[in-house]
């Protein structure tokens, strides 16, 4: 509907309604909320299996086994870095990544620590691993537990090891349930920036 016979088609408030009016500003101009809502949605990733190894030397392990080295089964290296600061460094990264619940941590088999009706108790463990240094400077491998209960509980197991066979990596990390992509980035991240990762 226009005035005066011409093409231009007139905006509502000069002849129609006030949610005629409304309607034809949101469209010609959206609003800023709506835009924002657009950038913010959350994208979430579920039961990730990630496998690195650590920027760090290696020796070959020798096996005992003649007829194994023979075949050239059961090659195992050892990773030149310190088990208890990797430990230390892997937690602080899931501290920085609103992980709070450390659920268990077992060296070699041993539980050293198993806590799961705690409801936050990671940072207390960084501070306390002190207790744990000597079974985790002896040990050959390190599982962490810890629990992340946002919308959904999810819970991530990390195995260290740091002798292990050739066809394994040094880090093995399952996170079962869902993780928001921007949670699991900045754990990756820091992990990265700290230690110095290789995939």
């Amino acid at each position: 509907m226009t005035r005066y016979d011409s093409s231009f088609r007139e905006p509502p408030w000069v002849i129609g309604s006030p949610k005629e009016t409304f309607d034809w500003l949101e469209a010609t101009h959206p609003s800023k909320k709506e835009k924002d809502d657009e950038d913010h949605k959350e994208k979430y990733l579920t039961n990730l299996h990630i496998k690195f190894d650590f920027d760090v030397g290696t020796k070959e392990i020798k096996s005992d086994c003649i007829f194994c080295r023979v075949a050239g089964l059961f090659k195992q290296v050892e990773e030149d870095f310190d088990l208890l600061s990797a430990t230390e460094l892997i937690l602080r990264g899931l501290a920085k990544a609103k992980f709070r619940n450390t659920v268990k941590i077992v060296v070699d088999n041993n539980i050293l620590y198993e806590h799961p009706e705690k409801k936050s108790d990671l940072r207390k463990t960084i501070d306390d691993i002190g207790e744990f240094s000597s079974e985790i400077s002896k040990g050959k491998n390190v599982e962490i537990t810890a629990a992340l209960k946002e919308i959904e509980k999810c819970l991530a197991t990390i195995k260290i090891n740091k002798i292990h066979s050739t066809k394994e990596h040094s880090v093995d990390i399952f996170i079962k349930g869902k993780i928001r992509e921007d949670i699991y980035h900045t754990f990756f991240n820091y992990l990265n920036e700290k230690i110095g990762l290789k995939e």
